[in-house]
C-alpha cells in the first residue's frame, strides 16, 4: 500500500501541513454562525414557513414579543417606549398610545380590551422586529430593550428564549469539551498499556475536530446542538480507530519490525479495519439526511465528514505523532490493567443458553417501552430550559398574570371587508384557550371608521396585501390542545379567506410534529437498510446481518424503552437521532466480534471454540470502545442545563454500556444458536459441516 510508506516517509510534512491548517480552521470555526432556532429546519413549502416570509415581506416584520411592564406609571411606560422605538430592528411597538393620546385614560378601552394587556400593577405592550426570530441583530435588539426597559420590564417570546439559549450554550459548550476530554483521557489511561499514547490519541482527533468544524463554515450556519454535540460525538466514535492503530503498531514490533515498517503495516491493517467500521457509522449519521426536518441533515452531515476526517487523520497524522514520539511512547509503556478475557468468554459460552432465555424475556418488554416513549416525547425544546432564565420568568408571568401563553398571527386578504373580519374575529375568539383576537377592526370598533386612523397606526397592522390579526392564547406551544385550537382557528379562518394564513410558533410547532412523526419511521428504515446491506457485502452473508441487527435495535429499544418505564420524557428530536447513532456507532462492536468468529469457523475450528475465541479476543476492544464513547458523553449529560443537549448525551452514553453488553452477552449465544444457518448462508462458510466442527471442538479440548 503506497498511502502507507507515503505517511511513514513524510510524517514531518504532514504534521506541518495539518498544523497549518489549523489557523484557517479556528477561523472558520469562530465565523460559522450557529442557529438557536429550531423552526428554522421545517420545510421550506409548508404554509406556516411561507406566511412567515410573507410577514416579513409585507410588513417588514419577523420577530415579535410581548414586553409586561411591572408597576410603572403610565408615562414613564410612554418614555421607555419612545426609546425602544430607536433601537436598531425595532420595527413597531404597539400600546395604548399607539392608537389614542395618554391624556385619555385607558378606562375608556372596551373592557374586555382593557382587561387583555392590563393587570392591576402590570400593563403590557407588542414589539416588533423587521428581523427573523433568531437573527444575531434580533438578539442583539432584545438585549438592547431589557437594558432600556430595565429590571421592571420582561421579556417574552421565542426571540428573547433563544437569546438567552445562545448565551447558556456559549457559557457551557467549553465545559462540555474539557469534560469529555478529561473522562475520555482518564478511560485510556485505565485501559491502554500507555500513559503518554491516550495524549498523543487526543492530540491527533482534536485536529480533526478543529479541522471538521472550521470546515462547517461553508455550509453558512449549524445548528446549536450540531455545534454543542459534534466536537464530544467525533472524539467519542473515532477515538477507537486510534487505538487500532496503537495495538497493531505495536504487534507488528513485536515481531521484531524496524519501526518505520511496523507503522506502514499497521496502517495497512488500520485503514482495512476502520474502513468497514467507520463505514456502518457514517451510513447511521447519513441516514439523518433524509429528515425533512432539516436539522438532521445539519447534524448528519457534519458529523459524518466528522467520522471520515476521524479516519483520515488516524491513517495520516496519528501515525505521524506516534513515529515522532516513539521514544517516549515506548519508555511510558506499562502492563495492561485489563486482564486475558479467556476464561470470561469460556463462562459465557458454557451458560449461552441463559442469554437466549434473556434475550427472548427482554425483547418483548423493551420494544413496548421504545414505541411508548416514541409516543411520548415533548416538542416544547425551549420550555425545558432553566427556570432562572430572564425569558423563562418573562413567559411564566406571561402566563400567570395575563393568561397567555402563546401568541399566533393570521395574515388576512386586506381586501375582506371590516364586517367579515370582526365576525371572524367572534368566531375566533369563541374558540376554547383563546383569550382575544386583535386587529383594527377590534380596536376601533365598528363604529369608527379606518380612516380617521393616521397611516402610521394602520400600517402596523395593515398593506396593500394583508391584514395582520394577533391571537393570544392560554395553551401553551406543542400541546395537543393548542394543536386542536391551531386546528379550529385554521378551518375558521379558511371559511372567510382561503389563501389567509394561520402563523406563529404554535402552528410551527404542529407542523413540526407532523413532520418528524414521519422523519421518525423514514430515518429508521434508511438506516437499517443501509446497515444492512453494508453488513450482508462485509460479512457476505444473508443471515449475519439479521443477527447483528437485532442485537444493536434490541439495545436500543432497552434503551429508549427505559425513559417510559423511568416516567421520563425525551425531546422529541432524541428517538431519531440516537437510533440511527447508536445503530451506527456501536454495530462495529458486533462486526469485530462476528468477522473474528468467521475467520475461525473457515479456519476449522469448531462452533463453540469459534466463539470462545472471538469473544476472548473481541472484548478487549469492545470495552475500550464502549466505555470511551461513554466517558466523552456521560460527563456532559450530567453537566448541561439544556435537556436536549443532557438527554442525548444520556442516551448515547447509556447505549454505548447497553450495547456493549448485548453483544459480549447476546450476539456469542445468537451465534451458537444460528450456526448452522450461518454457515449454510454465507459465503466462505457452506464447506463447513457440524460433524467437522464438533471433531475441531473435540480435539481442542
Amino acid at each position: 500500500m503506497k498511502l502507507a510508506h507515503a505517511v511513514v516517509k513524510h510524517r514531518i510534512l504532514i504534521l506541518l501541513v495539518t498544523l497549518l491548517l489549523m489557523v484557517p480552521s479556528v477561523f472558520g470555526f469562530v465565523f460559522t454562525r450557529v442557529n438557536y432556532d429550531l423552526l428554522t429546519y421545517l420545510p421550506k413549502d409548508m404554509e406556516t414557513v411561507i406566511g412567515q416570509d410573507e410577514l416579513m415581506e409585507e410588513f417588514g416584520k419577523g420577530a415579535f414579543s410581548f414586553l409586561i411592564f411591572e408597576n410603572m406609571p403610565v408615562k414613564d411606560v410612554a418614555t421607555v417606549k419612545k426609546q425602544i422605538e430607536t433601537i436598531d430592528h425595532v420595527e413597531s411597538v404597539v400600546w395604548y398610545d399607539s392608537i389614542v393620546d395618554l391624556s385619555i385614560p385607558m378606562e375608556i378601552l372596551p373592557e374586555r380590551l382593557y382587561r387583555a394587556f392590563n393587570t392591576e400593577h402590570s400593563t403590557m405592550m407588542a414589539v416588533f422586529f423587521d428581523s427573523s426570530t433568531s437573527a444575531d441583530v434580533t438578539m442583539d435588539a432584545i438585549r438592547d430593550v431589557r437594558y432600556v426597559a430595565g429590571k421592571q420590564c420582561f421579556v417574552t417570546g421565542m426571540s428573547a428564549m433563544v437569546t438567552d439559549l445562545k448565551d447558556l450554550c456559549e457559557r457551557e459548550e467549553p465545559i462540555y469539551v474539557a469534560i469529555a476530554v478529561v473522562l475520555a483521557l482518564a478511560a485510556m489511561l485505565l485501559l491502554l498499556d500507555s500513559f503518554l499514547a491516550p495524549l498523543v490519541f487526543l492530540a491527533s482527533i482534536a485536529m480533526m475536530i478543529v479541522l471538521n468544524l472550521g470546515t462547517n463554515y461553508f455550509f453558512g450556519e449549524i445548528s446549536y446542538i450540531t455545534k454543542a454535540l459534534s466536537a464530544v460525538l467525533q472524539l467519542a466514535v473515532t477515538m477507537d480507530y486510534s487505538i487500532f492503530l496503537w495495538n497493531s503498531y505495536n504487534e507488528q514490533l513485536e515481531k521484531n519490525m524496524e519501526r518505520d515498517e511496523a507503522m506502514a503495516c499497521a496502517i495497512r491493517e488500520t485503514f482495512t479495519s476502520v474502513l468497514g467500521s467507520s463505514i456502518t457509522t457514517i451510513a447511521g449519521f447519513i441516514a439523518l439526511c433524509f429528515m425533512s426536518f432539516t436539522m438532521g441533515r445539519d447534524l448528519g452531515i457534519v458529523m459524518a465528514k466528522g467520522v471520515l476526517l476521524g479516519v483520515i487523520g488516524c491513517v495520516t497524522v496519528l501515525p505521524s505523532l506516534i513515529l515522532v514520539l516513539d521514544k517516549a511512547l515506548q519508555k511510558t509503556k506499562h502492563k495492561p490493567l485489563l486482564p486475558k478475557m479467556n476464561k470470561t468468554a469460556g463462562f459465557l459460552v458454557r451458560i449461552f443458553p441463559v442469554f437466549l432465555i434473556v434475550f427472548a424475556l427482554i425483547t418483548g418488554p423493551a420494544f413496548y417501552g421504545y414505541m411508548k416513549t416514541s409516543d411520548e416525547v415533548y416538542y416544547d425544546l425551549l420550555g425545558e430550559l432553566p427556570k432562572d432564565l430572564e425569558s423563562v420568568i418573562a413567559n411564566t408571568k406571561l402566563e400567570e398574570e395575563f393568561d397567555i401563553a402563546s401568541t399566533h398571527m393570521v395574515l388576512l386578504d386586506a381586501s375582506l371587508s371590516p364586517k367579515a373580519v370582526r365576525e371572524m374575529s367572534a368566531e375566533m375568539e369563541a374558540v376554547d384557550g383563546v383569550r382575544f383576537v386583535l386587529s383594527l377592526e377590534s380596536v376601533l370598533g365598528s363604529r369608527v371608521p379606518e380612516e380617521v386612523l393616521p397611516k402610521s397606526v394602520t400600517s402596523i397592522l395593515k398593506s396593500d396585501k394583508w391584514e395582520l390579526l394577533l391571537i393570544s392564547s392560554a395553551y401553551a406551544c406543542a400541546t395537543d390542545e393548542v394543536n386542536a385550537q391551531v386546528g379550529q382557528l385554521n378551518e375558521i379562518l379558511k371559511k372567510y379567506d382561503e389563501s389567509g394564513m394561520l402563523i406563529g410558533e404554535a402552528p410551527c410547532m404542529k407542523d413540526m410534529i407532523e413532520t418528524t412523526d414521519r422523519d421518525f419511521r423514514v430515518v429508521n428504515i434508511v438506516s437499517v437498510a443501509a446497515i444492512f446491506v453494508i453488513i450482508a457485502l462485509v460479512e457476505n452473508s444473508i443471515t449475519l446481518p439479521f443477527i447483528l441487527i437485532a442485537v444493536i435495535e434490541v439495545a436500543i429499544f432497552i434503551n429508549l424503552g427505559l425513559p417510559h418505564f423511568l416516567g421520563q420524557q425525551l425531546p422529541f428530536i432524541a428517538p431519531i437521532c440516537i437510533s440511527t447513532i447508536q445503530l451506527g456507532a456501536t454495530v462495529d462492536y458486533a462486526i469485530l466480534m462476528t468477522t473474528r468468529y468467521k475467520k475461525e469457523r473457515i479456519g476449522g475450528v469448531g462452533r463453540k471454540a469459534s466463539v470462545q475465541t472471538s469473544l476472548a479476543t473481541s472484548i478487549p476492544s469492545i470495552l475500550t470502545s464502549g466505555v470511551g464513547l461513554f466517558a466523552a458523553t456521560f460527563g456532559v449529560a450530567m453537566f448541561s442545563d439544556i435537556d436536549i443537549i443532557s438527554s442525548l448525551c444520556k442516551l448515547l452514553a447509556r447505549g454505548a454500556v447497553i450495547s456493549m453488553v448485548m453483544v459480549i452477552a447476546i450476539l456469542p449465544a445468537l451465534l451458537l444458536l444460528c450456526d448452522k444457518l450461518i454457515c449454510k448462508t454465507t459465503v466462505g462458510m457452506r464447506h463447513i459441516t457440524e460433524n467437522k466442527g464438533e471433531m475441531s471442538e473435540r480435539s481442542s479440548e
